[in-house]
């Protein structure tokens, strides 16, 4: 019965929206309104063929309009500023009543199926009472009441207030497509400045890369000096433990020399032999003065090299929070890159 297959050549031709160009083509046309009715509007799946897809949340102005100059008729459905149903009428074209209240029509030239649903079926009679397409208005009107007021005062002053309704929605429609061009504008804008985002994004990830190879072969030398001051920290253990055994060499000499002063002053009162208790005495404090000495630079030697341990343990935790603070850097970066891949994907879906 009814017929979108003019929307490409509305919409398309002009650049116009489709509310814009079927309320235009309707004034060009010199259409005329001759009934107007509410219903639900529905739209066969196109993925599936079966199932009836809503287009519309609820039921909507349907308006039947006839072009006395061509013969024809046209059916316009408009929901705020959306157009969802501008079919024209072809001989070819049935009206099915598949229910009580509900009925369709296939559309070609749209490649579509559209479905009415109705609150009754008295009004489902109505409409199925104008599947011949070549009707005169007289014959298309089947009698009842509603229709027959349509050629009443109070019809024609309905149908002039739904065709000034259509005509705010078309102005309306023209206003939205001057602001989805500004927003589409803005789009590519965005689009650019995050294309160009990415690619600094691309190269500071390679840098990132290069200074993290970098730091990975200085923790790398670092592991190595770690190693080599924990053999030298070896070989203080034993300077420690060789230590300790001069020490308490020192103690058993320091416990013999007390016993050598016992002795000398036995010794003192025999002097034939002070002298060379006094050679023992002189040999014992130099091997003792000997010891000390050598005592003093062992630690001496286990200060500095505990220095040298303590300055490479800090460089070794200053390494590691640098390093710790550039994955966490590394680790945001790639979420912000993560992050712009979605939105980036989403615009492509959006656009």
């Amino acid at each position: 019965m009814c017929e979108v297959g003019t929307r490409p050549a509305l919409a398309g031709d002009r650049g116009e929206s489709p509310a814009g160009a079927a309320g235009d083509k309707c004034r060009d046309m010199g259409e005329q309104p001759i009934f107007t009715t509410r219903a639900h509007v529905f739209q066969i799946d196109p993925s599936t063929k079966k199932n009836w897809v809503p287009a519309s949340k609820q039921a909507v102005t349907v308006s039947y309009f006839y072009d006395s100059t061509r013969n024809s008729y046209r059916i316009i459905s408009v929901d705020g500023a959306k157009v969802i149903i501008n079919s024209t009428i072809t001989p070819n074209m049935t009206f099915t009543k598949t229910s009580q209240k509900f009925g369709q029509w296939a559309d070609s030239r749209a490649n579509t199926v559209f479905g009415l649903g109705f609150s009754s079926e008295q009004q489902l009679t109505k409409e199925s009472g104008r599947e011949t397409p070549c009707s005169t208005r007289t014959s298309s009107v089947n009698g009842t009441d509603d229709e027959k007021a349509s050629h009443g005062g109070s019809a024609d002053a309905h149908l002039k207030s739904e065709n000034d309704k259509l005509k705010i929605a078309l102005a309306q429609s023209s206003s939205n497509v001057k602001k989805w061009e500004t927003e589409l504008q803005t789009l590519r804008e965005s689009n650019a400045r995050l294309t160009s985002a990415l690619q600094e994004s691309a190269a500071s990830v390679e840098h990132w890369k290069k200074q993290f190879s970098e730091c990975k072969e200085e923790n790398d030398q670092l592991r190595n000096k770690i190693e080599e001051l924990e053999e030298q920290c070896n070989e203080i253990n034993k300077e420690r433990e060789r230590n300790a055994q001069l020490s308490r060499r020192l103690q058993e000499l320091e416990s013999e020399l007390q016993d050598k002063e016992q002795e000398l002053e036995e010794l003192r009162k025999q002097g034939e032999i002070l002298p060379q208790l006094m050679s023992e005495c002189d040999s014992v404090s130099q091997k003792l003065q000997a010891a000390e000495k050598k005592n003093r630079d062992l630690e001496e030697k286990v200060r500095t090299l505990r220095t040298d341990v303590e300055e490479s343990k800090q460089r070794q935790n200053n390494l590691k929070t640098e390093l710790k603070n550039f994955l966490d850097v590394l680790d945001g970066k790639i979420d912000e890159l993560h992050d712009f891949r979605q939105g980036l994907s989403k615009l492509g879906t959006d656009n």
